[in-house]
C-alpha cells in the first residue's frame, strides 16, 4: 500500500489548511486510515483517525473541535480538514494506513503498518 499526502504549507494563526492522503489500494474501505503529526525535536504523535468504512471518531485531545478527519473510500482518499490552527500545529504531518488495526490501539503509531511521506504544515503567529 502506497500513501501519497499533499496539502501542506504555510498559514497564518487561525487560518485553515485542508490535507489530503491518498491510497493505492483497491480495497481502501477495509483500511483504518488516520494522521500523526511530528513537530520539532518532539516524537511522533497521534491526530486523528478513522476505522475501517467510515467511522471517524478518533481525535487527539489538542485537535478536538478544531480539525476534522473524513474519507471517501470512492475516491481512496482521507482528509483532514484543519481549521483555527495555532502555531503549535507546525509540524509534519504523515497518514498512516493499516487493515488489522483494534481500537485499542489506534492511538499508537507502532500499531500501524503503512504510512505516507509526510508533509508540511506551518503556522505563523
Amino acid at each position: 500500500v502506497q500513501l501519497q499526502a499533499s496539502g501542506g504549507g504555510l498559514v497564518q494563526a487561525g487560518g485553515s489548511l485542508r490535507l489530503s492522503c491518498t491510497a493505492s489500494v483497491r480495497t481502501f474501505s477495509r483500511y483504518s486510515v488516520g494522521w500523526f503529526r511530528q513537530a520539532p525535536g518532539k516524537e511522533r504523535e497521534f491526530v486523528a483517525a478513522c476505522k475501517q468504512s467510515s467511522t471517524c471518531t478518533y481525535y487527539a485531545d489538542s485537535v478536538k473541535g478544531r480539525f476534522t478527519i473524513s474519507r471517501d473510500n470512492a475516491k481512496s482518499t482521507v482528509y483532514l480538514q484543519m481549521n483555527n490552527l495555532k502555531p503549535e500545529d507546525t509540524a509534519v504531518y504523515y497518514c498512516a494506513a493499516d487493515n488489522s488495526l483494534i481500537s485499542s490501539t489506534i492511538r499508537y503509531d507502532h500499531a500501524w503498518d503503512y504510512w505516507g511521506q509526510g508533509t508540511l504544515v506551518t503556522v505563523s503567529s
